[in-house]
């Protein structure tokens, strides 16, 4: 079989579909990337999969949309796959009537989170909506990340048969990690008593920042900020935000990095305080290293972290609530230890990338 996995950006494909494209070769089928270009298409490039950048927007420009559609079309056609597998609400609609138009026998969508869930005017919500109905129409086979958004499509009409598969990263990567912790402490000079909060997401403002920052003036650690904003991320630029917040050396931004394993195992506590999610990587990826989980009581999360027991809950948008979880466990060591190990027996057992990715498969009809 050949198969088209196609996403938005070159980010989504670097690191939500290049394990489902490793599962797809591993089965003995070809697995063809698709999403805009991007530097990140390099590295599936270097494992040598075939990736086809095509104009992909994150936005609601019709010509532009039109365009992307078009060049989708052409390449369906060209390609002839016998599976298109589509992710993201806009690229995904887009990737579906394309198919549809192409005559492509079967078509799949992952939802990784409606965008009518998320805050916004109401216009934007109820066309989301509308293009998730009208989308549903065209799909064989439905997957959402998340077990609250498989519901809502069920009780939306969307898709009936709609099914949770869940995220995964790889128990092997992410884990304990005290060499790690080690030297990468040493590298940044923190001292030996101070806690480490780690946030790992793209630098925009549904992610939490402001609240964040807000916060951490009342916490007793230091924060380190992993990631950037990319190219294609709308709103607001939050860098006058990171640069009053007033944390002096307690605020560390590392960027974009290819070394989440080991930041991750040199910290004490994650969070992540975002308005909406679908089902978070970097939760998953912070439980399997045993951190304990500070995040906000919206879908994704909510399912993931499990209140008073992996780490703790608290309303969006809710500085001082974060600033009093965040200092619970910052002020109590063994706590975070039992949270911590708590929650990496709980991504073991839920959200290990194997599984998950042999389940997607086993769903789209992908044998070995």
């Amino acid at each position: 079989m050949k198969i088209l996995e196609i996403t938005n950006v070159d980010f989504s494909l670097r690191h939500f579909l290049l394990p489902l494209m490793r599962g797809i070769r591993a089965r003995g089928h070809e697995a063809v990337g698709v999403s805009a270009d991007g530097p990140l298409l390099e590295v599936a490039r270097g494992e040598g999969f075939r990736v086809v950048a095509v104009p992909l927007v994150r936005g609601l420009s019709p010509v532009a949309q039109f365009r992307a559609l078009r060049a989708l079309i052409a390449l369906m056609r060209a390609e002839k796959p016998d599976l298109v597998h589509a992710h993201m609400p806009i690229s995904g609609f887009l990737a579906r009537l394309a198919a549809r138009i192409a005559g492509v026998p079967k078509v799949a969508y992952t939802c990784h989170g409606f965008l009518f869930n998320q805050p916004g005017p109401w216009p934007r919500r109820a066309l989301s909506l509308v293009l998730e109905w009208l989308g549903g129409r065209m799909t064989d086979i439905y997957l959402t990340v998340s077990t609250e958004e498989a519901a809502d499509a069920k009780r939306l009409g969307i898709s009936r048969r709609a099914q949770p598969i869940g995220n995964g990263r790889d128990p092997a990567r992410f884990h304990p990690d005290p060499s790690a912790r080690a030297r990468l402490r040493a590298e940044f000079a923190v001292p030996e008593n101070r806690v480490v909060i780690a946030i790992v997401s793209r630098l925009v403002r549904h992610k939490g920042y402001p609240e964040l920052l807000q916060a951490m003036r009342a916490v007793d650690a230091e924060l380190w900020v992993v990631g950037e904003r990319l190219a294609s991320d709308h709103g607001e630029d939050l860098t006058a935000h990171f640069t009053q917040s007033g944390l002096g050396d307690r605020l560390r931004m590392l960027g974009y990095r290819e070394d989440i394993p080991a930041l991750l195992a040199a910290a004490d506590i994650f969070v992540l305080p975002s308005h909406f999610e679908g089902l978070p990587m970097s939760i998953i990826e912070a439980m399997l290293t045993g951190l304990p989980v500070v995040a906000t009581a919206i879908r994704g999360p909510r399912e993931q972290v499990v209140e008073g027991e992996t780490g703790l809950l608290v309303p969006v948008n809710d500085a001082p609530a974060l600033a009093a979880a965040l200092s619970r466990l910052t002020a109590d060591p063994v706590q975070r230890a039992a949270m911590g190990e708590a929650g990496r027996q709980r991504a073991l057992a839920l959200y290990d990338e194997a599984r998950v990715v042999a389940r997607t498969l086993d769903l789209l009809g992908i044998r070995g």
